[in-house]
């Protein structure tokens, strides 16, 4: 693997995609241009196995698959939708969620499953004990954990808490996002498996972060284009990442204007890594195929 380049999701990526391509069909074109999906629909509701079957049936093995915790598991849902959550088993909601996902196990194609709390996961003994539970409750399954309070990298708590995720076996999820309070984190260039180290870039859109609130919110968080400083900034970051850690997986999750593909290539371009079929990441492959001519009928 050593270094993987990919997106949050298939769908929203246009310039990937000829106009018209129907939306069944856009992830096997995906698979074309990178190696590695960030499935982000898992996180709203546990997917069925049937789907996760569905797609691995449909994509080259050379698509392998971060895939997002449920929110259920990750403590998103507050008021009411909290309320009714507390009355499901949490045991059979995390069995619910690695069933789901076993055929991308057995494909061999799960790289990790990302476990990202919200703003609001401070750096409490509660919360640690959640986590060392939940990292419990997946098993063997490899797990990325990423923080949205600032708190876990605090001077006084950052060292205690890289030891206690490479201690209870937590992938490290290096971010870059703005920072903007509280409800961000910065960036820190530690690994604590040697095995893999995921990289997601929200971008640095700062006057956006922190309005969840917001009707259009969606629409403006990650709403940033990398410009070329930055991409070989982070390309640097990466070959630092490389002493630590065998393999890299790195996520473009700036796509709010839909640049997260155009940053993904470039990064490539910069760190000089192909495409799943061998082509460089600005080869043109959705040309559509002229129209066949009909031959005349002569008689």
């Amino acid at each position: 693997m050593a270094v993987q380049i990919g997106l949050t999701g298939w769908g929203d990526h246009d310039t990937l995609y000829i106009p018209g391509t129907k939306a069944k069909d856009r992830l096997g074109q995906y698979a074309k241009y990178f190696p590695v999906v960030e499935v982000d629909s898992s996180f709203y509701a546990i997917q069925s196995r049937e789907r996760f079957a569905k797609w691995m049936a449909e994509t080259p093995s050379s698509l392998h698959f971060m895939i997002k915790a449920y929110q259920g598991m990750t403590g998103h849902q507050r008021g009411e939708a909290a309320a009714a959550a507390a009355l499901n088993d949490t045991g059979q909601m995390f069995a619910a969620f690695r069933e789901s996902i076993e055929p991308v196990i057995e494909a061999g194609r799960l790289t990790a499953v990302l476990f990202q709390y919200p703003p609001w996961f401070d750096c409490t003994q509660d919360n640690v004990r959640l986590l060392r539970e939940t990292k419990l409750r997946m098993g063997s399954i490899r797990c990325a954990l990423e923080f949205r309070h600032q708190s876990w990298f605090m001077p006084e708590f950052r060292v205690k808490t890289l030891a206690f995720m490479e201690r209870e076996g937590w992938i490290h999820s290096v971010c870059d996002e703005p920072q903007a309070g509280v409800g961000s984190v910065p960036t820190v260039l530690h690994a604590t498996d040697q095995e893999l180290t995921l990289v997601r870039l929200h971008g640095r859109n700062v006057s956006g972060w922190n309005q969840g609130g917001a009707p259009n919110w969606r629409e403006v968080r990650y709403l940033y284009r990398y410009n070329s400083a930055e991409l070989r900034e982070w390309a640097d970051h990466i070959k630092e990442l490389q002493q630590q850690s065998k393999h890299i997986c790195i996520i473009f999750n700036n796509n709010s204007g839909g640049d997260a593909a155009d940053n993904a290539k470039e990064l490539m371009d910069l760190l000089g890594l192909n495409c799943p079929d061998g082509e460089g990441p600005y080869f043109v492959r959705n040309e559509p195929e002229p129209p066949a001519v009909e031959q005349l009928e002569l008689f």
